[in-house]
């Protein structure tokens, strides 16, 4: 049956007519219920006046819930990913940040990279400059990147155009989300089509050349069909000699209602990012020579192209389409099935720093090109029942997961060139020499039981249980060498949940997770059968969660991380991979986030950790010996964040930022070499103004200091400078 009420927007204006959730039914019929009786009270001591007793109408209409913005301000109460059911956050035994789609828009955030700067325990990485690659309790990744729950594991960039929320889960999380989710995992929630009206178009400018436009669209077309469309394009210069960026993007979004029980999500998106392969610049060697504890190379000289900017191009497109359906029987079990089909097509090419810079103040430059051409089907189903078995709740879900991933990759290289000039660091490298001609065909089968158990008003528990089944098969068309190797793996999870009050947790857990030898892992590993075993995780962690008020939380976690069986580069060859022996971070991670009062917002963070080697690598050249309690790369033992929106009233609002850590390495030391980025403390601000109900503007300051800092690196000799002060002026129109 379907319940047409009135909506009433935050204004008190009604719009258009939208179905009445089971709540809010509810809801209403206690209050008929109560003022009827109310009324009934009265009608019976004076039934013995009038026979006949005429009841007033009563109307009650309730503020609809927004199915297209369903989280406001910076503070997310709940969240699916952590474990596959609607649960709040404060009774899930794991640290969780989300960031809300507000906090991007008052960041002006725009990829994965700006999203985690106010995440404790979340370091971007410089990716080569063509992908997104994080640093998530000192594991590197490119390939623990979620959408909707579905794995999105290319090595690109990825726009947050369509992104309504981004959740950062930390630890291992093999249990929910399958091969991979070692340090943690990163899920961006679409914007999805409601019967709430988005109408909202963007126009950003700003320092640099910045140019890009935004577009939001979407309705209700009739009360069982909704409709969103969102677009993206932009066209940015950068703070770097020759840096560029091109990108466009569309995602139109269907919801379909056929009856109050059944919803089906159907998108379909394409996205093109072309843009130069930015390495950075390289470290110098020091008066000593020993290149150990190197620096950035004039790290204030932040404009210098290392290599040749025409000649390292990167480009990726994407198409995907993605159908979600989503059914509750009469008897309380809930089913939902997920399908993304996914089609990757990417090449980069890259003329960089392959050397620090001597005390001759030369340095090598190398170049190569790599094309990648991926298709992913991914086909995910969950089972879920609430059952009371005495007065124990269960919520058991048990689902599968088939997943079939295949890879094609080439690369060339070209002759690298010594004693070039620091100081005109241009050359042009041709690159024809065959490195790489292979091919992967990944299969993954899965199936999972978990049991979210409610013990009594005070205890919670969570138990888990997965079986991935992963078949590879690889074939190095160059040295004529197949590859097949088929791995089971069992990931469990268990948590414990004390709750003193209902709005605050302590919880104890335990999770575990592997990573296989699959997709982007393949790439550079030397085929053997010993590289073909898995990385193992396993993370025990102790924290709490307190709910401050429906629009505040503070959370903290004190954790242990273990890594097994671990990849790494190698350090003989940069372009290769080596596996070592075994790793450990620990750490404590605060977060906070929402309304501290009516009118001031925060967001941010503080980690202390600290993530080493555990045993010593051996390496038959004695410089590239990596030994036991070495610093893991890009981990600094601390950060800070924390961002803070004031409005001042209705029209004005202003915000400052802080982002700060410790110095860190640019790469695992060995014993003959080691780069050390610096540690520092940035400030950002902004200021927001409302013209008019429909208008709003902001502007954002980036680096109000003008610090000179290295933001990231990819190895010693791969740094990005941060960029200099600079501004993005951005305006919205909402019709």
């Amino acid at each position: 049956m379907q319940f047409i009420g009135k909506q009433i927007s935050a204004n008190g204006q009604s719009n258009n007519p939208f179905r009445v959730s089971k709540l809010k039914l509810a809801i209403h019929r206690v209050l008929i219920g109560s003022s009827a009786l109310l009324i009934s009270v009265p009608a019976i001591a004076l039934a013995e006046q009038a026979e006949d007793i005429t009841l007033q109408e009563v109307n009650v209409v309730a503020p609809a819930l927004s199915d297209t913005r369903p989280v406001k301000g910076y503070n997310a109460t709940r969240a699916t990913s952590a474990t596959r059911t609607d649960t709040e956050l404060v009774n899930v035994p794991q640290a969780i940040t989300v960031i809300t789609r507000d906090a991007m828009s008052d960041q002006s955030m725009q990829s994965i990279a700006d999203a985690v700067r106010y995440v404790p325990g979340v370091q971007a990485a410089q990716g080569e400059g063509n992908r997104d690659q994080l640093i998530l309790r000192g594991n590197n990744t490119t390939s623990d990147l979620f959408i909707d729950g579905l794995r999105d594991d290319i090595q690109t960039y990825r726009d947050l155009y369509n992104t309504d929320r981004i959740e950062v889960l930390k630890g291992a999380n093999g249990m929910i989300f399958g091969r991979g989710g070692a340090g943690g995992v990163v899920n961006r929630v679409s914007k999805k089509a409601g019967w709430d009206p988005v109408k909202d178009v963007s126009l950003s400018f700003g320092s640099f050349d910045h140019r890009r436009m935004t577009a939001d669209f979407g309705q209700g077309l009739t009360d069982e069909v909704a409709f969103r469309i969102n677009a993206v394009y932009e066209d940015s210069n950068s703070y770097r000699d020759g840096v560029d960026l091109k990108r466009y993007g569309i995602t139109p979004t269907f919801t379909i209602r056929p009856s109050d029980k059944t919803q089906i999500e159907l998108s379909t998106e394409y996205f093109k990012d072309k843009r130069i392969a930015d390495r950075g610049v390289p470290s110098f060697i020091g008066s000593d020579g020993s290149n150990l504890n190197n620096r950035p190379y004039r790290i204030s000289n932040y404009d210098q192209f290392f290599g040749n900017a025409k000649l390292s191009p990167t480009e990726t497109e994407t198409t995907a389409f993605n159908a979600i359906i989503t059914h509750a029987f009469d008897n309380g079990v809930q089913v939902k099935n997920s399908t993304r089909l996914a089609y990757y097509d990417k090449f980069y090419q890259n003329i960089y720093a392959d050397s620090s810079v001597s005390t001759g103040d030369t340095l090598r430059i190398a170049a190569y090109r790599d094309d990648t051409k991926r298709e992913n089907l991914i086909n995910q189903t969950d089972v879920t029942y609430t059952a009371k078995l005495g007065s124990i709740e269960h919520k058991l879900l048990a689902g599968a997961e088939f997943n079939v991933q295949d890879t094609d990759n080439t690369r060339v290289t070209g002759t690298s060139v010594n004693g070039v000039s620091a100081s005109n660091p241009k050359v042009t490298i041709a690159m024809n020499t065959p490195n790489r001609n292979q091919k992967s065909d990944v299969t993954v089968s899965a199936f999972y039981l978990q049991d979210q158990i409610v013990l009594s008003p005070q205890w919670q528990a969570i138990v888990g249980l997965r079986h991935d089944n992963v078949d590879t098969n690889y074939v190095n068309m160059i040295g004529s060498q197949k590859i097949n190797v088929s791995d089971n793996l069992l990931s469990p999870r268990a948590g414990l949940i004390y709750k003193p009050t209902e709005n605050s947790s302590l919880y104890a857990s335990y999770s575990s997770s592997y990573v296989p030898r699959a997709g982007d892992q393949l790439i550079s590993l030397t085929v053997t059968n010993a590289t073909f075993k898995p990385e193992k995780f396993i993370n025990k962690e102790i924290g709490a969660k307190w709910d401050i008020s429906r629009d505040l939380a503070l959370t903290a976690a004190i954790f242990k991380l273990e890594r097994q069986n671990v990849q790494a580069a190698d350090p003989s060859n940069t372009l290769n991979s080596i596996l070592l022996d075994g790793q450990e971070t620990t750490g404590l991670e605060i977060g906070l986030s929402g309304k501290m009062t009516e009118k001031w917002q925060v967001m941010g963070g503080f980690t202390l950790q600290d993530g080493e080697i555990t045993e010593r690598q051996a390496n038959s050249t004695a410089a590239n010996v990596i030994n036991k309690g070495a610093e893991l790369a890009l981990t600094p033992t601390r950060t800070f964040s924390l961002w803070n929106k004031y409005q001042i009233n209705e029209t004005w609002a202003v915000a400052l930022g802080a982002v700060s850590r410790s110095e860190m390495y640019a790469a695992t030391p060995t014993a003959g070499a080691s780069t050390i980025l610096p540690g520092y403390t940035r400030y950002d601000a902004a200021i927001f103004a409302k013209i008019n109900p429909q208008w709003r503007a902001q502007v954002n300051i980036e680096n109000l200091t003008n610090k000179d800092y290295a933001l990231y690196a990819h190895n010693n000799n791969n740094i990005t400078p941060g960029a200099p002060i600079n501004l993005r002026a951005t305006l919205n129109y909402q019709f």
